[in-house]
């Protein structure tokens, strides 16, 4: 997805612990996560050199679901969701250490997933496919198709929110060389409804 911005970049780990604290509400989670992620790395970047860390968490009713242990956690999770509406939280943190610029970012998305059959979530679960996906589902999975519509950032649920990016890049100088906005939505193939007013700074997403 950084790609659909034009910037280049370089991937570096960041072993971090992602345990919740006791009463932590997710917001307050993901953002947590997404700042330790990125003074993980800093000891490998250049001091001029951002660094864009992110952390996502798909909540339902308060409760974060990670990824599922095996095939019956996986179908606990998916019968869960289904036909229900949850929320996944993005949390988006960048660090420049020469400056010690810190600019933070959260997206929060309504995600309604459709009412699919026990023989399609079957049928997805022994794809493999759920086991690597926090919540047991991938948004953007063509034979699956969960979640039939929405109305906030794909790209958030898929892990980064590029409009909130974008806005917090810039206040360091850093625009995109494309249009996000269009490479976006071309690329994941979504109507996007809300990346004008991110782009605007409004609090939406």
């Amino acid at each position: 997805m950084l790609a659909f911005g034009g910037w280049k970049f370089q991937v570096l780990p960041a072993e971090v612990d992602e345990s919740q604290f006791p009463g932590e509400p997710p917001e307050a989670f993901v953002l947590r996560l997404a700042k330790a992620k990125a003074h993980a790395c800093a000891a490998s970047a250049g001091e001029d050199i951002p660094i864009l860390a992110a952390d996502t968490a798909v909540v339902d009713r308060n409760t974060i679901l990670g990824k599922p242990q095996d095939a019956a956690e996986a179908r606990e999770m998916l019968l869960r969701l289904r036909g229900r509406t949850h929320q996944v939280y993005t949390g988006i943190s960048i660090l420049k250490k020469s400056s010690g610029f810190l600019g933070m970012e959260l997206c929060i998305t309504n995600v309604p997933l459709r009412a699919y059959s026990d023989k399609e979530m079957e049928t997805y679960i022994a794809s493999g496919d759920p086991l690597d996906k926090a919540g047991a589902y991938a948004i953007q999975n063509p034979g699956f198709h969960p979640v039939e519509a929405l109305n906030g950032c794909f790209a958030s649920v898929m892990g980064l929110p590029l409009c909130h990016l974008t806005r917090c890049l810039q206040k360091i100088g850093i625009t995109p060389k494309q249009d996000i906005a269009v490479e976006c939505q071309s690329g994941l193939g979504y109507t996007c409804p809300i990346f004008a007013g991110v782009l605007r700074g409004e609090q939406v997403g």
